[in-house]
């Protein structure tokens, strides 16, 4: 005897029955307390630990950051010079703002450090009402979002910001001008790069849903590979807080490179859209 296709569908769904309207906004409600508990435990652990969230956050204005020693070895093993050293000093312009900056950057660092706990506790909220082909969908895509986006913030942070820092804040016009750079210039910029960059990487993410959902092919993308390079060229211009052709190509290279890879993630998802 064949089970009927509804009768199916409501045994693989894992919503529990019974729960009234009230009922899931107190669950929502826990979800919502146990994150903002979790959000404020860790963003205290990064005000009291100051020194050793700032040597973090400020390590690449130093010429001893790991990216600067590698150049440097690369620099040194092609040419058998060492690089040029550089220091960069930060200043402060405002009575409050570093105490601001402080409460905000253990803010965000608390924020960074719950991130796996309050991923898991909205998933935990959501999962119920999925069936279990949704539920093994949603971990693929939340887990692969999450790491993609992590990806993306630490390539700025190793690579993209601190090549366009030491560019932009050691460039000068003449050496009768000195450059200045505030605490918060330094800050929203390090925080809006990284953000964007994190953004950016969800792209093989959200076009593997997409093929995965049949509305995006790989021969699509392929033919409006052109087009794409100008569109990734111009969110590199609105990420820049520039508009030099270094920190461009500096940000748009990786972009296009997560539009191949997309391409070949499409293809292997939707074999059809080889064609």
């Amino acid at each position: 005897m064949t089970a009927h296709p509804n009768k199916i569908e409501e045994e693989n769904c894992i919503q529990p029955e019974g729960m009234s309207f009230w009922e899931h906004l107190d669950e929502l409600r826990a979800s919502l307390i146990k994150i903002i508990i979790a959000t404020i435990a860790c963003s205290i652990i990064a005000f009291l630990f100051k020194d050793e969230v700032f040597s973090i956050i400020l390590a690449p204005k130093n010429d001893h950051f790991i990216t600067y020693r590698l150049l440097n070895m690369i620099n040194r093993w092609a040419t058998g010079m060492d690089s040029t050293g550089f220091s960069v000093s930060l200043i402060n312009t405002g009575l409050a703002e570093q105490f601001i900056i402080h409460m905000k950057t253990s803010l965000y660092t608390g924020v960074l450090l719950s991130s796996p706990y309050i991923l898991y506790i909205l998933f935990h909220f959501i999962s119920p009402a999925l069936y279990s082909h949704e539920r093994k969908y949603s971990v693929r895509v939340a887990g692969g979002g999450y790491i993609m986006f992590m990806a993306g913030a630490l390539l700025n942070y190793f690579l993209i910001f601190p090549l366009t820092f030491r560019f932009l804040g050691t460039y000068q016009v003449s050496t009768e001008v000195t450059n200045m750079i505030s605490l918060q210039s330094y800050m929203d910029t390090l925080l809006m790069m990284s953000l964007w960059m994190g953004i950016l990487f969800e792209l093989p993410v959200i076009c593997w849903l997409m093929g995965k959902l049949g509305v995006l092919s790989a021969s699509f993308m392929r033919r409006f590979r052109k087009h794409s390079i100008i569109v990734i060229l111009i969110i590199a211009a609105i990420i820049t807080p520039t508009s030099d052709v270094f920190t461009l190509t500096l940000v748009s290279f990786p972009i296009w490179i997560l539009y191949e890879a997309s391409i070949w993630i499409v293809a292997k998802v939707h074999p059809d859209s080889q064609k």
